[in-house]
Formats: C-alpha cells, sequence, structure tokens
C-alpha cells in the first residue's frame, strides 16, 4: 500500500482546514477590531456630547446667575431713586424665576465643586432677593438697609466671577486663549459689571 498517496488527501484536508481556520481567525479580529473603534467611537461621541451639554448648562447658569443680579441691582437702584418700582420689580421676579429653573437643571448636571460654588452664589442671591422685597414691602429687619444691599451686591459680583472661573476651569478654557479675539473679558472690561448698573442707573 502506498502510504504516501494515501495520506496526500489528508495533507490536502489538513490544509484546506488550515485555510479556512485562518481567513476565519483573520475575520474575527478584523470584526474585533471594528467593534472596538465602533464603542471608542461612541465613548467619544457620549463624551462630546456630555461635554456640550454641560458647557450649555454652564452657560445659562452664567447669563441666569448675572440676570438675577443684575435685576436685583436695578431693585435697589429703583428703592434708592424712590421712584415706582414695579417694572424693576416685575424684571426681578422673571429674572429670579428664570434662574430656579437654570439652577434646578444645573443641580443635575454639575459636579460636586461647581455646584458646592453655585448653590452658595443662589443662596446669597435669594438673601437679597429677599432683604430687597422686605425694603420694597416697607417691612425691614432691623439690620435692612439699601447701603447693606449695595454691599451685598458688590460681593455678589465677585462670587458670580468666582463661579464663573470654576466653570471655566471645569471645561478646559481657563487656560491661555488659543484662538485670539476669543479671550474673555476680564473683571475690569465686564460689561455686566456693578460699574455699568451704577452707571446705567445714574451713580
Amino acid at each position: 500500500m502506498d502510504i504516501t498517496g494515501a495520506g496526500a488527501p489528508i495533507v490536502a484536508a489538513v490544509g484546506v482546514v488550515g485555510t479556512l481556520l485562518s481567513a476565519l481567525l483573520t475575520q474575527r479580529a478584523a470584526e474585533r477590531s471594528r467593534q472596538r473603534e465602533q464603542e471608542r467611537a461612541e465613548r467619544t461621541r457620549a463624551w462630546a456630547r456630555e461635554t456640550e451639554e454641560r458647557r450649555a448648562c454652564c452657560i445659562a447658569l452664567n447669563t441666569a446667575s448675572r440676570q438675577y443680579l443684575a435685576a436685583l441691582t436695578d431693585q435697589a437702584h429703583a428703592l434708592t431713586r424712590a421712584e415706582d418700582p414695579r417694572a424693576a420689580r416685575q424684571r426681578l421676579i422673571e429674572a429670579r424665576d428664570l434662574h430656579r429653573d437654570v439652577y434646578a437643571e444645573a443641580q443635575m448636571r454639575l459636579p460636586d465643586p461647581l455646584l458646592a460654588l453655585a448653590g452658595e452664589a443662589t443662596h446669597a442671591l435669594g438673601a437679597l432677593y429677599g432683604l430687597l422685597r422686605r425694603l420694597d414691602d416697607g417691612v425691614p429687619r432691623p439690620d435692612d438697609s439699601l447701603d447693606v444691599a449695595q454691599g451685598e451686591i458688590d460681593a455678589l459680583w465677585e462670587r458670580l466671577r468666582e463661579l464663573r472661573r470654576g466653570m471655566r476651569a471645569d471645561l478646559g478654557a481657563s487656560g491661555p486663549s488659543r484662538s485670539g479675539p476669543a479671550t474673555a473679558p476680564g473683571p475690569h472690561s465686564d460689561p455686566t459689571g456693578p460699574g455699568a448698573f451704577r452707571a446705567s442707573s445714574g451713580r
């Protein structure tokens, strides 16, 4: 019996199986590679969405906080000038309601360190609101006065600048600008700071 001749089909079959297995393994490796790439792409997209949502939340909170404080400042000025405070009072109520809604969303999105800063600022804004409402309603507490309110307003502008710096750092925007003109204005060039409102109200 010719063993060599009899073994040739076996060798050929092993060769075919080896080729098929090699192709199958190569295909599975390619599929795993594609799957890993898809997972990386999905993680990248999820991270980008989360970052954009947090950025939008920070922008909304910064804007709403500053508008709330601006409305509080206008209310204090209306009381100082002993003018009809109804228009300023309505703007204040609207600004407070907007800030309340934005802050509620921020509580679900911001990391704890930022949320602590936002909570402190929100508490201080609410305390100032209460002070001004008591003055407006003619039922002040012994320590309530417009001078005290103005001191709180000035302190709050600094609190909001601190909150803004924290949010910029969290978003990675606190380093040197790489885009030139997009550099954020400093506190002395802030168009919505306390000096701007004093100027707009004749103080």
